[in-house]
């Protein structure tokens, strides 16, 4: 099973408003509510194309009942552990104005429910996928990415860590099988912008050389690149389409990657099925779904001339 930790979810508020003013009243042309998270994202997308997984992490509040409600409703196994005090924050983002986004703190995690979250990890055994995914609360440790790993370490589990900046770097030398930067996060690291895929890989591979097994990045427009654990590159351009919203595209990477490589063990396949699944939530109002990543990763392939899709069908 994967199991996905998020350990900040959100009520995702998103809107589009047409001429927005500062210091006016502006109103919504259309909006949507959402249960947010890198984690919870990531299951979803996993859970659309027939891949077992659970949600973990923490909620709060009258929000946070209706971040974990949201998650029974798209059918996904909910382990939210509840907290005793604060709410789960709402996020408001505007879709069409510059990728204006304006987050919430959330609530401050305690040492008991703290423990709580790691009895259930503690649960997890050979063969598990664990995806830690998103920012670390302000209450919690800085490096509890890194704590969570070295106490689940030896068992057998495969890590995927997507998140950025010092929080990734500690986790480097305990050799999560997928990482999973973006073109800004891994300028970030490098201390300079990839400007090619090519550069992309180069740095890549300074990040494998630190401990990943396996280095996906997201370069928006300009595609995607992985270097695996064999030492083989992988470089795909985007697929043609329109942008409606980038917010979760990312973590449908990772779980169009994870669902791949679990169902083929072809990381040229999980890559594919990544940016195809990646990319179908790009093109659509919210996380894409089964149908259309699907009918996108065909069309990459009338477009490559190379076989791409899985030899057995993803979520049948």
């Amino acid at each position: 099973m994967v199991y996905t930790v998020t350990l900040n979810p959100s009520l995702d508020y998103t809107v589009t408003v047409e001429d927005f003013r500062l210091g006016k009243t502006n109103r919504t042309a259309s909006e949507q509510l959402s249960a947010g998270g890198k984690g919870i994202n990531v299951s979803m997308v996993l859970h659309s194309l027939g891949v077992e997984t659970r949600v973990l992490g923490f909620q709060a509040g009258f929000v946070g009942e209706e971040i974990a409600e949201r998650v029974r409703a798209a059918g996904l196994d909910c382990g939210l552990v509840r907290l005793k005090n604060g709410c789960s924050r709402i996020n408001v983002k505007i879709k069409n104005y510059d990728g204006t986004e304006i987050n919430g703190a959330g609530p401050e995690v305690g040492r008991e429910e703290a423990g709580q979250l790691m009895d259930q990890l503690e649960r997890l055994g050979e063969g598990d996928v664990l995806v830690l995914a998103g920012s670390i609360p302000s209450s919690l440790p800085r490096d509890s990415y890194r704590r969570i790993m070295e106490r689940l370490s030896g068992r057998g589990i495969l890590f995927a860590v997507d998140t950025s900046g010092e929080s990734l770097l500690n986790v480097l030398e305990l050799k999560p099988f997928l990482i999973k930067p973006n073109r800004d996060e891994l300028a970030e690291l490098a201390g300079k912008p990839a400007a090619t895929r090519e550069e992309a890989l180069v740095q890549a591979a300074a990040l494998q050389k630190m401990g990943a097994a396996n280095v996906l990045v997201s370069l928006g427009g300009d595609g995607a690149v992985l270097l695996d654990e064999t030492g083989a590159s992988h470089s795909l351009e985007a697929p043609k389409g329109t942008l409606v919203n980038s917010v979760g595209a990312g973590d449908s990477m990772v779980a169009g990657f994870l669902a791949g490589w679990l169902r083929e063990r072809d990381y040229g396949r999980a890559f594919a099925l990544a940016v195809a699944a990646g990319s179908a939530s790009a093109f659509s109002e919210g996380l894409a779904g089964r149908e259309k990543i699907l009918e996108l990763l065909a069309s990459m392939e009338a477009v490559s001339g190379r076989i791409l899709r899985p030899s057995s069908s993803v979520g049948s």
